[in-house]
C-alpha cells in the first residue's frame, strides 16, 4: 500500500542499542524485533510485513533466516537487506539482484578495530607471546633463551585486499614499524594501490616476499580456498599467515599441514570455516597458532559505529537516498520501480 511506513525486521537485538535509539528518534521507520525461539510461522508472518531486513552476523544467525534464495522467494516485499558489519557472505547477492533487492554493508565502521587486531596478531606471533605465556604456566622452568622473537621493524607485510581494513593495516605497519607494504587487490588499479600506501603486486610476489601475509578480502566464489597448499608452499618458511576476514578463504587442512611441515612459521586466525571451531580442531594443537572466536571487529567502539552507521543508512534508504555502502548498484533501476510501487515516490537517480 502506497504511503505506508517502512518496516525493518531484525532478530533478537542489534549489536549496540544505539541503532534502535537512532531509528526511534527519527520516527520515520518502524522496527520489527523477532525471536529465534518463536514459531517459524510467526517469524515468517513478521518478515512478510518488512521492507528491510537487518541480518545478524553468521555466528549468531540461525537457519532458516540466512538471506538465501529461499528466504528471498518467500518474502517478496523485501526491498533491502543490510549486514551487521563489512562482511555480507550471509546474503545471496545474486538472488537479491535478480529480485530487485539492494544489499548494503557497514564497510569501514570496524576498520580500525580489525586493523589493530591484525597487527596485534603480527606482534603476538613475532614476539611469541602465546607460546611463552603457555610455557610460564607449565611446572618446568622456562629457558628464556629458547624463545627468541623477531622485530616487526623494517619487515615486509603483504596485504590481500586493500579496502578500508587493508588500507589501515598498511598505514599502521608503514608508520609504526617502517615496514615495506605489498598489496594484491585485483579490484584496484596500481595507481589506487600506490595511493593507499602500498606497492601493487601479483599474488605470487606477495607470497614470496612477505614476512606477514594478512587476508583482508571478502569471502566470495573467487576467494574461497584461495590459500591452499600451493599458496602456503610459496610463502617463506619464516612467514606468518594472518586471517581476520572470513573462514574458508584459507583451507584449514592445508594450513595445518603447512604448519606441521614448518612450511610457514605461524598463523593468527580470527576466523574458521565453522565458528566457533571444535575444541579438538587440529589447528588448535599448534603452539604457533593464535586462535580467536571472530572478535577482531568486536570492540565497544566498533560495535557502536557499526550500529549507528546501519541505522543512518536505513533512514537514508527509506528517504529514497542512495545508500553509502551499496553492494549491488546494478539493481538500482529495478529497485527504484519496486520502491515507488511501495511508497509512492521514486528514489534518487544513481550517480555514475
Amino acid at each position: 500500500m502506497k504511503g505506508q511506513q517502512p518496516k525493518i525486521s531484525y532478530f533478537e537485538k542489534w549489536v549496540d542499542p544505539v541503532a534502535i535509539e537512532r531509528i526511534a528518534a527519527d520516527g520515520s521507520v518502524s522496527l520489527l524485533c523477532q525471536r529465534y525461539d518463536d514459531p517459524e510461522a510467526v517469524n515468517r508472518a513478521a518478515l512478510d510485513q518488512a521492507h528491510g531486513y537487518q541480518i545478524a552476523p553468521r555466528v549468531e544467525l540461525h537457519s532458516p533466516w540466512f538471506a538465501d534464495a529461499d528466504l528471498i522467494a518467500r518474502h517478496p516485499d523485501l526491498l533491502a537487506i543490510c549486514s551487521t558489519g563489512s562482511g555480507y557472505d550471509v546474503i545471496d547477492v545474486d538472488a537479491c539482484t535478480a529480485s530487485g533487492i539492494i544489499v548494503c554493508n557497514q564497510a569501514g565502521a570496524n576498520a580500525q578495530a580489525v586493523a589493530e587486531h591484525a597487527v596485534a596478531m603480527m606482534l603476538a606471533l613475532s614476539k611469541r607471546l602465546v607460546a611463552t605465556d603457555r610455557a610460564v604456566r607449565r611446572p618446568e622452568q622456562v629457558e628464556r633463551f629458547g624463545y627468541p622473537g623477531e622485530d616487526l621493524y623494517e619487515k615486509t607485510v603483504g596485504i590481500i585486499g586493500l579496502g578500508h581494513i587493508g588500507r589501515r593495516i598498511a598505514e599502521i605497519c608503514r608508520h609504526g614499524f617502517n615496514m615495506r607494504v605489498l598489496a594484491h587487490d585485483p579490484y584496484l588499479s596500481n595507481d589506487e594501490i600506490e595511493a593507499r600506501g602500498a606497492t601493487a603486486c601479483d599474488l605470487d610476489r606477495v607470497l614470496a616476499e612477505s614476512d606477514f601475509v594478512s587476508v583482508n578480502c571478502p569471502r566470495t566464489s573467487e576467494t574461497m580456498g584461495m590459500f591452499d597448499a600451493s599458496a602456503f608452499g610459496r610463502m617463506k618458511p619464516t612467514a606468518h599467515f594472518i586471517n581476520t576476514a572470513r573462514g574458508g578463504i584459507h583451507d584449514e587442512d592445508d594450513l595445518t599441514a603447512a604448519l606441521s611441515a614448518r612450511t610457514i612459521a605461524g598463523a593468527g586466525l580470527d576466523v574458521f570455516l565453522q565458528e566457533p571451531p571444535a575444541h579438538d580442531h587440529p589447528l588448535l594443537s599448534h603452539d604457533n597458532v593464535i586462535a580467536n572466536p571472530h572478535i577482531a571487529g568486536l570492540t565497544h567502539e566498533s560495535l557502536y559505529k557499526m550500529s549507528l552507521s546501519a541505522a543512518e543508512q536505513w533512514i537514508a534508504i527509506f528517504r529514497g537516498e542512495i545508500p553509502q555502502r551499496l553492494i549491488n548498484p546494478e539493481v538500482w533501476p529495478a529497485y527504484c520501480e519496486r520502491f515507488e510501487q511501495a511508497f509512492g515516490f521514486r528514489p534518487e537517480n544513481l550517480k555514475n
